[in-house]
């Protein structure tokens, strides 16, 4: 395992964006949305985020970041240029605090609307939710329309398969446990959607959960594997749901994501640690 960056305080949504041959992450409670080149060198892409969590590549290879503070999802941003927020309210109401985003082949732009950004003070601030619900959510780009997909007790992570046929989301309502003048929920899960051709979902089951900590963040490879973040490492499930291995990592893992040049680099955001390993297949 490579060990390419080791400084941050809680890394997060690693992405790949091609059209800089680049890996972006969060280091959420720095307020840094950090990049690491090919060449190895790390610069900081935008300074003083609003507590920038997950975050995702458009086709055109626009970035879309998930904001604790600003309790949106944003588009764009580097350097000098800040990002622009293209979902705020839902039927009139803020969201909550957007944890993780996918772009669905189609271009869809999917997100996660748990709590977490505020009830916890280094994630984000402070506020009581004027939603009475925790979801996932399916933002058109073109038209605007925000449509309230599927609720959960706290959902985080997303991804779809290859062909966006199904998508995965993990719900961690357990972690509450952890802040304080919250109570632990039940769930350390990753649940699975049909989707259909019009986004509908469909088949709502169980796909896995992990032993250790939580299934944060994700992703799915070309052959359907789900690739899982927890806290002691990466687990890895074929869509047939047999466990195929694990990935030790030197510290709590929270997200993971394809990319490189011939996309067979796995990045993994383990706390302090950006990290990669580099697969045959």
């Amino acid at each position: 395992m490579l060990e390419l960056y080791k400084g941050t305080i809680h890394g997060e949504g690693p992405a790949w964006q091609p059209t800089h041959e680049r890996l972006v992450w969060s280091d959420v409670p720095n307020r840094r949305l950090l990049g690491w080149y090919l060449d190895g060198h790390v610069e900081v892409v935008i300074d003083g985020t609003w507590f920038m969590n997950g975050n995702a590549v458009e086709a055109s290879g626009t970035l879309v970041h998930c904001e604790h503070g600003r309790r949106c999802i944003s588009r764009g941003g580097d350097y000098d240029t800040a990002p622009e927020p293209i979902v705020t309210h839902y039927r009139g109401k803020r969201i909550n605090s957007p944890n993780d985003v996918a772009v669905a082949p189609n271009g869809m732009i999917w997100f996660t609307d748990p709590t977490f950004g505020i009830i916890m003070p280094n994630q984000g601030a402070l506020a009581e939710p004027e939603v009475d619900h925790r979801s996932v959510y399916r933002f058109d780009p073109a038209s605007g329309d925000l449509a309230r997909m599927a609720d959960f007790e706290q959902p985080n992570g997303l991804a779809f398969s290859a062909d966006g046929r199904m998508l995965y989301v993990s719900d961690t309502s357990l972690s509450l446990g952890e802040v304080p003048r919250h109570k632990a929920g039940t769930k350390h899960e990753i649940i699975v959607f049909d989707v259909a051709e019009d986004g509908a979902l469909s088949n709502r089951r169980f796909f896995c959960h992990t032993d250790h900590g939580y299934p944060d963040g994700f992703a799915v490879d070309a052959r359907g594997w789900v690739w899982t973040t927890a806290a002691d490492g990466v687990h890895i499930w074929a869509a047939d749901r047999v466990k195929l291995g694990f990935i030790p990592t030197p510290s709590v893992a929270s997200n993971c994501t394809f990319g490189g040049t011939d996309g067979r680099r796995l990045f993994i955001a383990a706390t302090n640690y950006l990290l990669a390993i580099d697969l045959s297949a």
